[in-house]
């Protein structure tokens, strides 16, 4: 967002076009929504901006809820903010550590900055980017415990707090780019905002630490010390956080936390991910097991195989069988139906004779592409299945299954 962009944003006229059009459709009927909003008075900029605005307010409503009604956002923003559920796990962390005055560094539009503010923390939220900040100002105004700062995480003295959040910025923005969210990867954790070592410093001294981190970084890139939780919300892998210091439990060197509608379940050992062993490999069962994408990157598989008296189909493949159904919060189970070799001529015959016009096509330890191999299908009928593409030992196998 540009500045001019929050400018227009930020004036009574604006907010009063965002509640009076909050239920406009931006996305059908897009020329339709800047007529109405020119006739209510609008120029071209303020236009545009309340129209990104209603869009952007849409679809966070998904990560925010309610409170994405009221707020501001930008692309980027808003794709790296955490999602409610996983905010208000951020600040139970720091309240278990009993922490009473905290700074985010790195906040963004600042949901987490929510989510520490609604739990009473003394909260000083910063982040370098002056748009940012102001529209962290505008988010976290209803809470009179929460102060906003434009500056350089390097800058802000620590020892003035008991807590810190960091959430590295990851991604660069490119040079001109525009509210599409053009930006670009940064690759070294040495040029991250603040740098991935500061973001670890920041312990010194027991203070309570927590790191926000995307989920696929390098397991070698992790500190000796402090715990790793890799963290899924309705199966959608989506961060590892990194917690040290008064933030760490004892005992615990790596967890997996699952948050899905029924509730919260975690996984936790005292070794860590590169010192996670996997499990035995052994025949086909009558039921196999998808592992939490959280378990899987988090090296549970062997645990949670363990833990239901399983074993893998084949060496370094999540897939968990067992001769029994099972039940298990950190993974989705299937009942092997039959079993056949992965080949499309054999699997179109044996599909057509069962009736199965709908198919999931799951794959994994196979170099096949799903969509394309579903066209070489020729799926026709009233019945569906699951089909799972895989290995058991080293021989390629399509099993096909129910879901439990």
């Amino acid at each position: 967002m540009e500045r001019e962009d929050l400018q227009a944003l930020l004036t009574p006229e604006a907010m009063r076009l965002l509640d009076e059009f909050a239920e406009l459709d931006t996305t059908k009927d897009a020329l339709s929504a800047v007529t109405a909003l020119r006739r209510a008075g609008a120029d071209a900029r303020t236009s545009a901006a309340v129209l990104t605005q209603l869009k952007l307010r849409r679809r966070a409503r998904a990560k925010l809820g309610d409170f994405a009604n009221r707020m501001l956002f930008t692309e980027d923003g808003l794709a790296q903010a955490s999602r409610l559920q996983v905010a208000a796990h951020h600040a139970q962390r720091f309240r278990a550590a009993e922490v009473r005055r905290l700074v985010d560094l790195g906040c963004g539009i600042g949901a987490d900055a929510l989510a520490f503010a609604a739990m009473g923390f003394e909260l000083v939220a910063v982040d370098i980017d002056e748009v940012t900040a102001a529209i962290a100002t505008h988010n976290l105004a209803p809470f009179p415990n929460a102060l906003v700062h434009q500056a350089r995480a390097e800058d802000v003295d620590l020892a003035e707090f008991d807590g810190v959040f960091l959430d590295p910025a990851r991604r660069a923005q490119r040079r001109g780019a525009t509210e599409r969210g053009e930006s670009r990867r940064l690759a070294d954790p040495n040029d991250w905002q603040p740098s991935l070592g500061f973001a670890f410093g920041a312990a010194e001294n027991g203070r309570a630490v927590g790191v926000k981190l995307g989920p696929a970084i390098e397991h070698e890139l992790l500190p000796p010390e402090g715990e790793a939780q890799w963290v899924s919300v309705g199966g959608e892998l989506v961060e590892c956080s990194v917690w040290l210091g008064g933030a760490a439990r004892a005992g615990v060197r790596r967890s997996a936390l699952v948050l899905r509608d029924g509730g919260a379940h975690e996984l936790a050992a005292a070794e860590s991910a590169t010192e996670a062993r996997d499990a035995e490999v052994g025949e086909l069962g009558a039921w196999l097991h998808e592992p939490d994408a959280a378990l899987i990157r988090g090296r549970f598989v062997g645990d949670l195989a363990r833990r239901l008296d399983g074993r893998l189909v084949s060496p370094s493949i999540a897939w968990i069988t067992t001769d029994e159904a099972v039940t298990t919060p950190f993974a989705q189970s299937f009942r092997v139906v039959e079993r056949f070799a992965l080949d499309a001529s054999t699997l179109k015959k044996e599909l057509r004779r069962r009736e199965i016009g709908t198919l999931e096509i799951k794959k994994r330890g196979v170099d096949i592409d799903p969509a394309e191999f579903r066209k070489r299908l020729s799926l026709r009928g009233d019945a569906s299945a699951t089909l799972i593409c895989t290995r058991v030992g080293e021989r390629r196998v399509a099993l096909l299954a129910e879901r439990a």
